[in-house]
């Protein structure tokens, strides 16, 4: 099993928005959707899947287990809990979801827990969510011969997280960037509005065709189909060196993170 490197993220998306978000993505070919328990629409989009009539094959699930669920009991039972509310018998992809390094449960707990839902069949494949460099040292060594899937990050062109990703693609270790797009920061940004008229794109495309090509899966989110759509074309857009040059000259550092809640972060690289 890979990570597929483009899918639908549904943070923050619920009720009826969700529904309609991932019956129109169903529609236009996506097939990789991202979900957590914290999210609050893991039976919204179970619902729409099974109505949607496609083979489970067909649909790569992933989905996060969120920190009050960290303990084993709770994180095996809670998984289960998803499972029912996605109406499926596993999910491809499971997450720890924040490490909460001052958190009650330690890693030695959740992530034997989550290579204990893999060995049970609950999930396919395992991964972490928001580790640093230090994070994920510990959790190789915690799982030992249980492989690490992803590590899903915050990563867009004013927050490239370079330490992180020399780290991972040197120790080879997957990422999926989230939040690529910066929450709609990249749409405004000059460069790459230049950029996208050189290639008649967009400045989305461009923004997740720079990050594919750094080998990262990608989980835009939008609630409008023309926006979906155009999202699902930059696969097959192909940067210059030059492009990516000027892409690079965006970073802005730790200034630009979007998502880092005080009690669940570590301490960024």
């Amino acid at each position: 099993m890979t990570v597929p490197r483009f899918g639908l993220g549904t943070f923050r998306l619920k009720d009826d928005v969700v529904r309609n978000t991932v019956r129109t993505a169903l529609g236009l070919g996506y097939r990789a959707i991202d979900t957590a328990q914290g999210y609050g629409n893991e039976a919204e989009i179970g619902e729409v899947l099974q109505e949607s009539g496609l083979p489970r094959s067909e649909i790569f699930l992933t989905t996060k287990i969120k920190p009050e669920n960290f303990s084993r009991d709770a994180l095996l039972s809670s998984l289960q809990e998803s499972l029912d509310k996605l109406r499926v018998d596993q999910v491809d992809l499971t997450l720890i979801h924040w490490p909460v390094p001052k958190g009650e449960v330690k890693p030695e707990e959740y992530l034997t827990a989550l290579a204990e839902a893999q060995a049970r069949g609950l999930t396919k494949q395992v991964g972490v969510s928001n580790f640093n460099i230090a994070g994920l040292v510990q959790a190789r060594e915690i799982l030992g011969e249980t492989a690490i899937a992803t590590n899903q990050v915050e990563i867009h062109p004013y927050l490239q997280n370079r330490k992180l990703v020399e780290f991972a693609q040197k120790e080879g270790v997957h990422l999926t960037s989230y939040m690529t797009l910066a929450v709609g920061k990249v749409m405004n940004d000059e460069v790459l509005q230049d950029i996208a008229r050189r290639h008649d794109a967009t400045p989305a495309q461009v923004a997740l065709a720079w990050a594919m090509g750094q080998g990262f899966a990608v989980i835009p989110s939008s609630t409008k189909r023309e926006n979906l759509e155009s999202n699902l074309k930059s696969q097959n857009l192909v940067l210059t060196s030059d492009d990516l040059d000027r892409i690079a000259a965006l970073e802005q550092g730790e200034s630009a993170r979007i998502a880092s809640p005080e009690s669940a972060r570590p301490d960024w690289d």
